[in-house]
């Protein structure tokens, strides 16, 4: 971690956790293919365990997507300890040139601490409203739509709520969320300064489009369990923690749920008294403050709601009130399970057919797609591949791939707005005779893209091409294509 300051490390027995319940976490995840692509288990303030699944790997950020709500929150705690502003602000204070007749009149009794807790009285997600506009000023967007319940009485998830928290930090302050953070919290927790994404108008978005490390991510979840303080420095109050953390709003009533136990400022309260900041496909840093321990997990999961119950099932148990004697056995145990982990690819067969010489350096025709990708050329030497992507202007990206390791490549065929290009590990391989995969590895997000070549008679190739999961991407293209 160039740049950053590490956390202690400890082994799990001397924390009072035993070594077999991590291993059981990581065994169930995978035996459940979970899809977590990173783990870290902090008990006392030390991590007693840390692992990513190959190829992801310590040194690259990931995207996280609404735990980036938890740091916007952060910012506005900071700032009313700092005296700019409070949670009972009115929000049209921030943005007084927009106070105009056309604005409905229950927006003017939305406070910051409404939009905070997602009880903004709206109906919808304004989000999907103001990124449908993308060149418009989406404050004025957001005041303008009508609450249809009285603000702070309805719980319903707002990521339009995130953003405008993030222009009231840049309107009271004159800084962007990303920079009034940098010397307030990222250089204080020893973090290099992260990326995050702002829409058009330069502001940062808020509710997502942040980009951390694992243990960056380990670190906000130490820093709420520490009560606001860091190295013996005070970052955020203890009224702020309180409030953030605590059921601002009833979100549903199931007992069994994660997600129905309350949500705070911009935090989901869960299941034995925990609290998390919590991102699409699997992104966690869960606070068990009475149990004195953070987990922070990265994954590529679609089903992220199972993901809390690897930590009830299986490290709750393994939980002790005193320092336990090393258990040797069972250390060596789980680091060759840690040390063992990858994401799931398929068994390739161990020699290429025959046909793999006929297909080798031949250029496929693609009728248009959403990639925008004309042609396509494989070229195969047995233990490797290289896929060759032409688009209209003849430009190509060349997409390595190893059959028993993973290449490492950059891909400008990228669908979301964050990144205008994704580094990516590839593996590639013929799954049977007539059929070749090349699983492309997104690693500093959750997403994979698979290309599959279905090699019919004579000219016929069948391409099925897309991202295994996304908001708004078509997951699976499939494509006639042909030999040209």
């Amino acid at each position: 971690m160039t740049g950053s300051t590490r956390l202690p490390r400890a082994t799990p027995e001397s924390q009072g956790v035993d070594s077999a319940a991590i291993e059981e976490l990581v065994g169930s995840a995978d035996a459940r293919d979970l899809r977590l692509h990173s783990l870290m288990v902090l008990r006392h303030g030390h991590v007693i365990a840390e692992a990513w699944w190959k190829p992801y790997r310590e040194a690259l950020r990931h995207m996280v997507f609404s735990v980036s709500k938890s740091f916007t929150s952060t910012a506005i705690g900071i700032a009313e300890a700092e005296g700019r502003l409070s949670v009972e602000d009115p929000i049209l204070s921030f943005f007084p040139s927009y106070a105009a007749p056309e604005i409905p009149g229950n927006v003017r009794d939305l406070r910051v601490r409404h939009l905070l807790a997602m009880a903004t009285g709206h109906a919808v997600d304004t989000m999907g409203i103001l990124g449908a506009l993308p060149g418009e000023d989406w404050v004025r967007l957001f005041l303008g739509i009508p609450l249809v319940y009285p603000p702070g009485t309805h719980f319903l998830y707002n990521s339009g709520a995130s953003f405008v928290l993030s222009a009231v930090i840049q309107a009271r302050t004159g800084q962007s969320v990303r920079e009034y953070l940098a010397p307030r919290l990222f250089e204080p927790l020893g973090m290099e300064t992260p990326p995050w994404e702002t829409n058009r108008r330069g502001i940062v978005l808020g509710a997502s489009g942040l980009r951390l490390l694992t243990e960056e991510l380990a670190k906000l979840g130490q820093l709420y369990l520490q009560r606001g303080v860091w190295n013996g420095k005070r970052l955020l109050t203890e009224d702020w923690i309180d409030k953030a953390t605590a059921k601002q709003v009833a979100n549903g009533d199931d007992p069994e749920s994660d997600w129905c136990q309350g949500y705070g400022f911009q935090f989901w309260r869960s299941r034995h008294d925990s609290y998390r900041a919590d991102g699409a496909y699997g992104q966690f840093s869960l606070v068990l403050p009475e149990q004195d321990v953070v987990v922070a997990i990265t994954a590529g999961t679609p089903r992220n709601t199972e993901v809390p119950s690897l930590v009830w099932d299986h490290l709750l148990p393994g939980l002790h009130a005193e320092a336990r004697p090393d258990d040797p056995a069972a250390l060596a145990r789980l680091a060759e399970r840690l040390a063992a982990l990858g994401v799931s690819t398929p068994v390739f067969l161990d020699r290429a057919p025959a046909r793999a010489a006929s297909v080798s350096g031949r250029r496929i025709s693609l009728p248009p797609n959403t990639l925008k990708a004309t042609a396509l050329t494989l070229e195969l030497d047995g233990s490797a591949a290289r896929l060759l992507v032409e688009d209209a202007a003849g430009s190509l990206e060349t997409v390595p791939a190893g059959r028993r390791e993973w290449a490492s490549g950059i891909t400008r065929l990228w669908p979301y707005d964050e990144m205008s290009e994704a580094v990516c590990e590839s593996t590639a391989g013929w799954v049977d005779e007539r059929t070749f995969e090349l699983h492309q590895q997104c690693v500093e997000t959750p997403f994979r893209r698979l290309w599959r070549f279905e090699f019919g008679e004579g000219k016929a190739v069948r391409v099925r091409v897309g991202l295994d999961l996304g908001f708004w991407a078509p997951r699976t293209e499939i494509l006639a294509g042909a030999f040209s």
